[in-house]
């Protein structure tokens, strides 16, 4: 499985393999980063819409900064704009989870249209309960080429209940077994369970900031985080026959 470590500061890229920054990070800059092999743009979603409920930038904004960052020789992915599916993010929409799914479905769509640079957009698949899922599986439709690398969205906040986001992923690959699934935020508790990282191609997480802080450290320190990777990486590999 591939960690892309989350940063706070987009310099740090080039210290790391694998990194996830935000665009939320990098709108004003100037340059494009690097890491050392490659890394990942991310849309920036949760802290947008928990803050204001709604994209404050348009999809070809949005758009303009992947063509932008395109520039870079290791940004391999950029992921589509969003909406995540959790009870507190639907009180701040005042939407359903099935309109969330309808709008995550219809800014991959406009994003899909601009010039992204060649940058391949990751699209994200949403909902909470497993089968909420699974329609979004059926809502992309063709969208989804065959081996798709597709985000789960929506996983975070369960990482205390790794059988919770296995369910999810299990649901997901009963629908379409060829898919590689990407897991947002999904940090060392889960990623620690077989039925959980076994189901996964990639993941992300910046939950070494977290927890480097409440242990006195620095929170903003790559190296904290580079330590946390490799942490995941030397985990050893446990086929789940099952899957």
């Amino acid at each position: 499985m591939k960690f892309y470590l989350g940063l706070h500061h987009p310099g740090d890229a080039k210290n790391v393999d694998r990194a996830f920054v935000s665009a939320n990070a990098v709108a004003n800059r100037k340059s494009v980063i690097e890491a050392k092999r490659e890394w990942i743009l991310d849309s920036g979603a949760f802290t947008t819409l928990a803050s204001h409920g709604r994209y404050m930038a348009s999809e070809r904004d949005y758009g303009r900064l992947v063509r932008f960052m395109a520039g870079s020789t290791t940004l391999v992915a950029a992921v589509s704009q969003d909406y995540m599916c959790e009870s507190f993010m639907l009180e701040k929409t005042g939407l359903t989870i099935a309109d969330h799914q309808r709008l995550t479905i219809e800014r991959f769509d406009a994003l899909s249209d601009c010039d992204l640079g060649g940058i391949y957009l990751m699209p994200v698949l949403q909902g909470y309960a497993p089968d909420d899922y699974r329609r979004h599986v059926e809502d992309y439709g063709d969208r989804l080429q065959p081996s798709a690398w597709v985000g789960v969205g929506s996983v975070c906040k369960r990482n205390g209940r790794p059988a919770a986001i296995a369910a999810v992923l299990d649901a997901v690959h009963m629908e379409r077994p060829d898919l590689r699934l990407h897991g947002f935020g999904v940090k060392l508790t889960s990623l620690a369970d077989a039925s959980v990282r076994d189901r996964l191609y990639s993941a992300d997480s910046m939950a070494w900031s977290y927890a480097a802080r409440i242990e006195g450290r620095n929170g903003n320190d790559w190296r904290e985080g580079e330590l946390y990777a490799r942490r995941i990486s030397e985990m050893p590999v446990q086929l789940n026959l099952n899957f």
